[in-house]
């Protein structure tokens, strides 16, 4: 008997359908806000996520992606874009896992399911960051992570201690930042997200994402999206993994 997990979110979002659509369907969208990710344009075609296929194209409506694996799992991604008032926009946004194969306390369903639920909120959180702040500029993304999982909520504790976070942080607070590999002296940035799970923070050139894996048992890591014109992926990457993994 197949198991199904449904993750249905909406919002509004502060641009129009087609700014939308760039961000979402695009792989040059999606190094933005969420991860890389090209997209051959048309039914049928290949994303690259995984063994993906789209299975809907109908710009700037309808966009949805599925990808499957070995044992009869399958994760479809949609994405629904509508007009709203003052040329903004309203996303219905969803994800539908399916598993017709054995769901055993290996395969681990339940923490699946809630990194989902959790991960969804987070990165929808990140597009209109991304739209509002960043939209059209060409961004390079960089990912980093600890070779080890983790329980222990004191690790990802102590990295925002490392990060500048005080324990009274909260969402909108400012701070200093001394990225990793650049010698210019801190740069100023916004607490846009904090939660057990997740931090967010924007830079006047970069959203910078932080992921904790002690809820899930997975290692820490990081995902950042850069759009300052200057950056160099492969030194960006090696400093932040160098960072990351440091004492």
């Amino acid at each position: 008997m197949a198991k199904e997990l449904e993750v249905r979110r909406e919002q509004d979002l502060p641009a129009t359908p087609e700014q939308v659509w760039d961000a979402v369907a695009t792989g040059a969208g999606n190094l933005g806000w969420l991860y890389p990710m090209e997209v051959e344009p048309r039914v049928g075609g290949k994303a690259t996520r995984g063994d993906s296929t789209v299975v809907a194209w109908e710009p700037p409506h309808h966009f949805a992606v599925r990808a499957t694996q070995d044992g009869g799992f399958s994760n479809t991604l949609t994405y629904r874009i509508e007009p709203a008032d003052g040329g903004t926009s309203h996303l219905r946004m969803g994800i539908h896992w399916v598993h017709t194969g054995v769901v055993d306390d290996a395969w681990n369903w339940d923490a699946k399911a809630d990194a989902a639920e959790k991960h969804v909120d987070f990165y929808q959180h990140s597009l209109p960051e991304y739209l509002r702040h960043f939209a059209g500029r060409p961004a390079v993304y960089v990912r980093a992570i600890r070779p080890e999982a983790t329980t222990d909520p004191a690790d990802f504790a102590a990295l925002r201690r490392r990060l500048g976070l005080a324990d009274d942080t909260a969402v909108g607070d400012r701070l200093p930042l001394d990225l990793p590999g650049t010698d210019g002296g801190p740069t100023e940035v916004v607490v846009d997200w904090l939660s057990p799970d997740f931090l967010g923070l924007r830079g006047p050139d970069a959203l910078y994402r932080f992921f904790n894996g002690s809820s899930w048992n997975v290692p820490i890591w990081l995902g950042h999206h850069l759009f300052a014109e200057d950056t160099d992926e492969e030194l960006a990457t090696k400093a932040w993994n160098t960072w990351l993994n440091g004492a």
